[in-house]
């Protein structure tokens, strides 16, 4: 499969995701397949939550907000991002999560918001990186598994103290790196592992072990390790994107999150052609703060594009 089809399938996947998911947010397992229970009939874009039919969430807000940064830069410029994302967090958007939230808007700089809230709070492992990880796995990609993974890191420090958070995103990051290689992403998780962080490689590999399940996760999946173990786990255990992203909203709770990044994972793995155009057309990101604009699909797949050039 081409390079630009995976690069189009992470970005637009994991923005199908976070729409998708966004109306069952905080509610019970099961509650997307019981109300949709013929898998491909349609009507799956629905309203809820204060969500728009197909409108995606502060996941892939900034997701866009740091892939326009880092094309615009030609780079990770850091202070940009975070300027980038405390406008879009002056805006009041619909849904910002509590720690990033405070983070952009505690007033310190940028290179010491995230540790001062994480010096306070002591907790700071929320998946609020992990979310916005598709647009810059893609932009990272070729440039290998220690670059892109120290890219992910710096990046998800902008908002999380904790390094917990720093490792995930990383680890997303090189998924999606070798899944744009032709390697099986779930084959190369032994070897992603050894290149994690030794204090947060134990944690890591329970949660991404074959015979994990969320069911036995130790935390709300608002938590970056049972958010990322349940992507994975729903890429492992369903055979195309639409399935994925069922299964992944059906586990309840943090479902847009979930899956965003499972959408993220299945669209690299999968392609663009496997996202249905049912859930495309109606997709759409607007961007508070930035002037009332609101991109659809054509604005993400430049942006995918570009990204991925």
């Amino acid at each position: 499969m081409k390079r630009v089809q995976r690069a189009a399938g992470a970005v637009v996947g994991s923005a199908v995701g976070d729409a998708l998911g966004a109306p069952f947010e905080f509610g019970p397992q099961g509650a997307f397949s019981a109300r949709f229970p013929v898998p491909g009939a349609g009507g799956e874009m629905c309203p809820g939550g204060g969500w728009d039919p197909g409108e995606a969430t502060d996941d892939t807000q900034m997701a866009v907000l740091v892939a326009e940064s880092l094309l615009e830069r030609g780079g990770p410029d850091l202070p940009d991002i975070f300027a980038r994302l405390q406008r879009w967090a002056a805006a009041e958007p619909k849904d910002i999560g509590l720690q990033t939230e405070d983070v952009l808007t505690n007033g310190m700089p940028w290179d010491l918001a995230a540790a001062a809230h994480f010096q306070v709070n002591r907790r700071a492992a929320g998946n609020g990186s992990l979310m916005r990880a598709s647009t810059s796995a893609v932009f990272f990609a070729p440039v290998g598994r220690e670059a892109t993974m120290d890219a992910a890191r710096r990046i998800a420090a902008l908002t999380r103290g904790d390094r917990a958070a720093w490792e995930g995103t990383a680890i997303f990051h090189e998924l999606v790196r070798v899944t744009f290689e032709d390697t099986d992403p779930l084959t190369a998780l032994g070897d992603i592992l050894a290149h994690v962080h030794p204090d947060h490689r134990d944690r890591y590999a329970t949660v991404l072990s074959p015979d994990w399940h969320p069911e036995g996760a130790r935390e709300f999946n608002g938590a970056v390790w049972p958010c990322l173990g349940s992507a994975v786990w729903a890429l492992r255990t369903t055979t195309g994107f639409e399935d994925a992203l069922r299964a992944a909203i059906d586990l309840g709770g943090d479902t847009d999150t979930v899956a965003a990044v499972t959408g993220g994972l299945a669209g690299a793995y999968y392609g663009l052609d496997a996202v249905p155009a049912r859930w495309t057309e109606p997709l759409h990101v607007p961007l508070p703060g930035f002037d009332g604009r609101v991109l659809h699909l054509a604005e993400l797949l430049d942006l995918a594009h570009r990204l991925g050039g």
